[in-house]
């Protein structure tokens, strides 16, 4: 009788962490880097003939660091958002080119606007994952100090950006 029930008892603990997944948001993947440091980067500048850019730049600004991919479709849906947000000036914006050709990147921005300060690229995906990036489009918002505050997974929409990004934007620019 005892071993019949063992099998009932693994099925029904499974059925409930399944139910309980279930009733999760997949935008709201916890990041163990939230609070933490940046991962610290240099990167080659998307088209900058050499010139290398380096998140220990920005030290002293609160930024957004996007990123993105010429074959991302998703990328697609929140760039109108992040010209946007470019064109109010309220933090600079950095992108960074996961996993794709230069040509490509540089052609996709030419099409479809250019919101970002600084384009880098990360030809191996390297930077990505140091980020701990599990697809693009990915944001992450980081301090004064180079610690992460806030990470958005998947397209922002416009209520991302209103009602979390820039009330935080905000408040870390005191």
């Amino acid at each position: 009788m005892k071993k019949t029930l063992i099998p009932l008892l693994v099925f029904v603990v499974l059925v409930i962490f399944l139910a309980i997944g279930l009733t999760r948001d997949p935008h709201e993947i916890p990041s163990p880097l939230i609070g933490k440091p940046a991962p610290t980067f240099t990167a080659p500048v998307l088209d900058g003939n050499g010139l290398q850019f380096s998140n220990q730049d920005m030290l002293g600004k609160v930024w957004l660091l996007n990123t993105w991919a010429s074959w991302c479709v998703a990328c697609r849906q929140e760039h109108p958002l992040l010209v946007a947000l470019s064109k109010a000036r309220l933090l600079p914006i950095i992108g960074l080119d996961y996993k794709d050709k230069d040509a490509d990147g540089l052609q996709w921005l030419s099409r479809y606007g250019n919101p970002y300060d600084v384009s880098v690229t990360d030809k191996d995906g390297r930077i990505g994952i140091d980020f701990g990036v599990y697809g693009v489009p990915e944001s992450f918002l980081i301090d004064k100090a180079g610690i992460i505050r806030y990470k958005q997974i998947g397209p922002f929409t416009e209520e991302a950006i209103q009602g979390k990004l820039l009330p935080l934007v905000r408040e870390l620019q005191k």
